[in-house]
């Protein structure tokens, strides 16, 4: 074992060195005592000092031999002389006898050393007998066996004492250098395993008459871990304090519960961010716990830090995610909906008027289809950027989705004038913040801002209370021609639930089948009817109807527009069909809406209607309007070509009120223009209007087109019309749009169709 290698190491130390120590003195005593030993004739005490010393010099030079060896060759020089001594020189020699059980136990062990104990006796009592047979001692009878017996004992007995408290202390610091190698391979085995762990630990000593309990410790071990996180060596930070790592962004609040617990001796676990050697910040999960002595006495605090960066990094990540817009860093609409609750409370409990605002870009849509994403996304973060820099520390900016931002403004007036003004004054700024060019890439881009305003506190608001007025004064804002300012009121309130009502029911409507489709006889010159045009009607239960100037915009804004156009095509080829077998086959126009056209499977929506129905196509004109013209020309004339080759004409409806560029005339597939009524209204007695309507019918002329004029009520209008060349009217003056049933009926009884 190697607690038995550390004894023989000790004991063949000890040897060694007694060795060296008894080989010297035997010289400068041996030498002096041989000469004298010669000199008065006693040659045996020469020759034994001279051989005890030789002997020893032997053994202390021969060190291949092997230790017991060593020392039973120095016990038999000591055992010799000690005899020798006995015998020539008397009793008082037996001390030297003594030291060979002494020097046995120390040097061989408990065993060897009671053998030469036995024998020691033996020596005293047999070769000493004579002399201590003769010696006086007083208060003892005068038998000589007895006093030897006596003497013999008593050098037993002192030897004994002396021999076996060596070797009972050598046998117990043998047992202690046991425990303590194992002691020590545990402490080795443990501080290879704390100086490879991945959490940081460190030890601090505890100074005890330091007069602040949160600073009386000094470092005294780091391990492996902290070297590496910190970028600190050992060296550095033994003996300095355990406030070393802490920053300026260290918070107070979990600093001052670590030094509470650590001035009590308790122990405790807190998150905390501290900073390498370079400044770096970094976040651990740290554990203090403290240490005591056998006398309960506080002396050391053992600290273990978990690296938790990442960790913290990842919360961070997910709060941001959940509360923060990721393009812009702005808050997103939870968050938004939290401080918007947080402000009416606020501007409740202090009496004062805050404002929230909603914010829409214009043309966004535009710019962000025409120039791709990345330019869209890099528009947003310029006006988020511009839209803080505008606000208050107090204030809050939030993007709730695409161009559309909200500004909470809290806590503005006492008095609601006073707040309304600065909210205006707040958003003038905003609005000519967000009209300024934009410069991305190297190009510029303009875009405006639709500004919604509502003030709070009112009684019952609740965030989405606000969010939804904001919103609302927002779209009259764009509803007023954009690029303004709205605040809300009742009134906003009260129509939005209006359309949504109307929407609603609309869709009800249509999938109930209550609407109808009514038809205004278009005639000629002498009032017969040439054509039609197919209306859509919503009657309602009460006989009332919903007029389409009111529902046709709702349906657009929500979409219906594409299933209600889908409807119209597949009633006006049934109206078609119904004409032909009365017998009055002419042709009928139905209207088609931009969101409708545009649609990737109109042309297929058109073939399946007419081969469904088997409606001729030559009997059906479809009717678009300028605007729909604006966006992708080239595509949209491509695929009215694919129309016209199934057979259907084309009709630009309102013509002279949309886009104002007649070039498209000349690449457009069209059957006829419709002259928009307001130019037909002031007819005959305005100049300017006579002049526009002559200037369409003689370029229609000029082009081939048919033309009809619409909104023909008095006689006046329609001689005016029929004087220049125009082939077609359609007004209250000749019919007013009527169920497809009646038109027919009148047809059958009259060549013209009186007006209603």
């Amino acid at each position: 074992m190697a607690v038995a290698n550390d004894i023989a190491h000790w004991r063949a130390q000890i040897f060694a060195r007694l060795l060296l120590v008894v080989f010297l003195l035997g010289l400068a005593t041996a030498v002096p005592s041989v000469l004298l030993a010669v000199s008065e004739g006693m040659w045996s005490i020469a020759v034994i000092d001279s051989v005890a010393l030789l002997w020893i010099g032997l053994i202390w030079r021969w060190r291949s031999l092997a230790y017991t060896t060593r020392v039973l060759n120095f016990l038999s020089v000591a055992f010799i002389v000690g005899l020798a001594l006995l015998l020539k020189v008397g009793a008082v020699s037996q001390i030297y006898l003594m030291a060979v059980p002494v020097l046995a136990a120390l040097l061989l062990g408990l065993r060897p050393a009671l053998v030469t104990l036995v024998l020691a006796g033996l020596a005293v009592m047999v070769l000493g007998f004579e002399d201590n047979a003769n010696l006086r001692l007083a208060g003892v009878p005068d038998y000589g066996f007895l006093k030897a017996a006596i003497i013999s004992v008593n050098f037993m007995f002192m030897t004994a004492v002396l021999t076996l408290s060596c070797a009972v202390l050598l046998r117990h610091l043998e047992r202690s250098l046991d425990q303590l190698h194992l002691l020590n391979a545990e402490l080795r085995l443990t501080s290879a395993a704390v100086a490879r762990l991945n959490d940081m630990v460190l030890i601090a000593a505890v100074d005890p008459g330091a007069a602040d309990p949160a600073t009386a410790q000094h470092i005294i071990f780091v391990n492996e871990a902290f070297e590496r996180r910190t970028g600190y060596r050992r060296e550095e930070v033994l003996g300095r304090n355990l406030r070393l790592l802490r920053g300026p962004d260290t918070e107070p609040a979990v600093v001052e519960e670590i030094e509470r617990h650590m001035a009590r001796s308790q122990p405790v676990r807190a998150e905390l961010l501290n900073y390498t050697k370079s400044g770096e910040p970094y976040w651990v999960e740290t554990e203090l716990v403290p240490l005591a002595d056998e006398g309960g006495v506080h002396t050391h605090w053992v600290a273990v830090e978990r690296d938790i960066t990442e960790r913290k990094k990842s919360q961070d990540d997910i709060h941001r995610l959940a509360f923060f817009d990721v393009l812009t860093g702005l808050p997103n609409r939870r968050l938004l909906m939290d401080r918007i609750d947080k402000l009416l409370a606020s501007s409740a409990r202090g009496g004062t008027y805050s404002a929230v605002m909603f914010i829409d870009l214009d043309r966004f849509k535009t710019i962000n289809d025409a120039r791709g994403h990345a330019i869209g996304d890099a528009l947003l973060c310029n006006a988020a950027d511009r839209l803080s820099k505008l606000m208050r520390k107090a204030d809050t900016v939030a993007r709730i989705g695409g161009d559309e931002f909200v500004v909470l403004l809290g806590h503005l007036s006492h008095e609601l004038a006073g707040a309304t003004h600065a909210a205006l004054t707040v958003a003038e700024k905003i609005r000519a913040a967000i009209g300024r060019d934009f410069e991305i890439a190297g190009q510029t881009y303009n875009s405006t801002a639709s500004i919604g305003v509502t003030m709070l506190p009112k009684t019952g608001q609740s965030a989405h209370d606000l969010l939804r007025e904001a919103d609302t004064a927002m779209y009259r804002a764009k509803s007023d021609g954009r690029n303004g300012i709205a605040f809300f009121e009742a009134a906003m309130q009260a129509e939005v639930e209006r359309r949504l009502t109307l929407e609603r029911d609309l869709a009800a409507a249509l999938a109930a089948g209550q609407l109808q489709m009514h038809v205004q006889a278009q005639v000629d010159r002498h009032g017969r009817a040439i054509g039609g045009e197919l209306l859509m009607r919503w009657p309602l239960a009460d006989g009332a109807m919903v007029p389409p100037a009111v529902f046709i915009p709702v349906a657009e804004e929500s979409g219906l527009i594409v299933e209600l156009g889908a409807w119209a095509l597949r009633q006006a080829c049934a109206a078609v069909l119904q004409l032909q077998a009365a017998g009055l086959a002419m042709p009928l126009s139905v209207n088609v809406s931009p969101t409708q056209f545009r649609q990737t499977d109109f042309v297929d929506q058109v073939r399946q209607a007419l081969e469904q129905s088997g409606a001729p196509a030559a009997l059906l004109v479809l009717e678009v309007t300028e605007g729909l013209l604006i966006d992708k020309m080239e595509d949209t004339i491509a695929r009215m070509h694919q129309l016209t080759a199934l057979g259907l004409r084309f009709s630009i409806d309102d013509f002279g009120t949309g886009y104002s560029s007649m070039a498209y005339l000349k690449k457009m597939p069209l059957y006829e223009l419709k002259i928009d009524r307001s130019f037909i209204l002031d007819t005959p007695d305005d100049a300017s209007s006579r002049a526009l309507v002559q200037s369409i019918l003689a370029m229609a002329g000029h082009l081939g087109l048919r033309v009809v004029a619409e909104g023909v009520e008095t006689q006046a209008q329609a001689d005016f019309l029929i004087a220049h060349d125009c082939a077609s009217m359609q007004g209250y003056l000749y019919a007013r749009p009527m169920p497809l049933t009646e038109l027919i009926a009148r047809l059958h009884r009259n060549t013209a169709v009186a007006a209603a």
